[in-house]
């Protein structure tokens, strides 16, 4: 079950995020229903779930990855080393590697070609964070300064990758016509774990891009997931994937790749069980009226 947070504080994006996904309601369409179909094709690969990972990092990566490859999920890794990025795609596991906005291009760079040579299926960059959580000044992540790209820096990226681009961190339908424009495959709605105070939760964004770009960009929601009841209300919304961080972090810290696994499996059944009670027979079959405001 989702868990609410004790304390609300003004501006406090992840409080904000959970109270909307729990204001949202579910309309019953439950006669001639089918058993649903979870899997969805992407980047040439079919997967079980819809349920991805997010972009972690300072953990035990290659036992995330495993578990959710077992689950038939698509992997996205955040901040390590190329190394550990080898260790992650050695799972065989499906992988998204999500780079940072750094201040040396080469860095950039580097992971870039890193990432296509050894078999990663896609790329992207956490764009929120090049900038601090509470001035101008660029962020500085673990010691290693940060930098805003400008579009042409982004273009570059792009067709330097060979590969789906995505821009994690676009949060309105003005950036995700941009990153359309440049040329990238979608982009990840997040507000990166409340970096940005007052932020539109990701989920209600949805609906306004998909109906401005229509389905030329993947979309994937980042934030807040807990359980497959939120992960349903976000992809009947428009989402195509939606990611789970948090939630698996205590399976991984006790269970390792058999928790992540398991985790992923049980938002899945219940995702399954919601597709169930709305009539949904499958992924291409959401229907965004089913969800109503209350």
């Amino acid at each position: 079950m989702a868990q609410h947070p004790e304390a609300y504080h003004p501006g406090d994006s992840i409080a904000i995020n959970r109270a909307y996904l729990d204001s949202l309601l579910v309309e019953g369409r439950i006669l001639g229903a089918e058993q649903p179909s979870t899997e969805i094709r992407l980047f040439g690969e079919t997967f079980g779930t819809p349920i991805m990972t997010a972009a972690l990092s300072h953990l035990n990566l290659k036992g995330m990855a495993r578990g959710a490859a077992e689950a038939g999920a698509l992997v996205s890794i955040g901040m390590g080393s190329n190394e550990e990025m080898a260790d992650v795609l050695s799972t065989g596991a499906k992988v998204m590697k999500i780079i940072k906005p750094y201040a040396d291009t080469e860095e950039i760079i580097s992971r870039i070609s890193f990432a296509k040579e050894h078999g990663a299926v896609a790329v992207g960059m956490d764009v929120e964070h090049s900038v601090s959580r509470t001035s101008a000044d660029a962020d500085v992540v673990a010691g290693i300064p940060m930098k805003l790209p400008t579009l042409e820096e982004l273009k570059r990226y792009i067709e330097l990758s060979g590969l789906p681009f995505f821009i994690k961190g676009a949060l309105s339908v003005r950036d995700a016509k941009a990153a359309r424009d440049l040329g990238c495959a979608g982009v990840i709605l997040s507000h990166h774990n409340g970096m940005m105070r007052y932020a539109v939760p990701p989920i209600r964004l949805l609906r306004p891009i998909r109906e401005a770009v229509g389905r030329d960009l993947i979309l994937i929601v980042d934030g807040g997931m807990e359980d497959g009841v939120d992960a349903f209300k976000a992809l009947a919304l428009g989402a195509d994937l939606v990611t789970v961080g948090k939630a698996v972090m205590g399976p991984l810290q006790e269970n390792g790749s058999d928790g992540v696994r398991d985790k992923i499996l049980e938002m899945t059944r219940e995702m399954q069980n919601m597709m169930i009670r709305t009539g949904t027979k499958d992924l291409e079959h959401m229907d965004p009226t089913v969800i109503w405001n209350a």
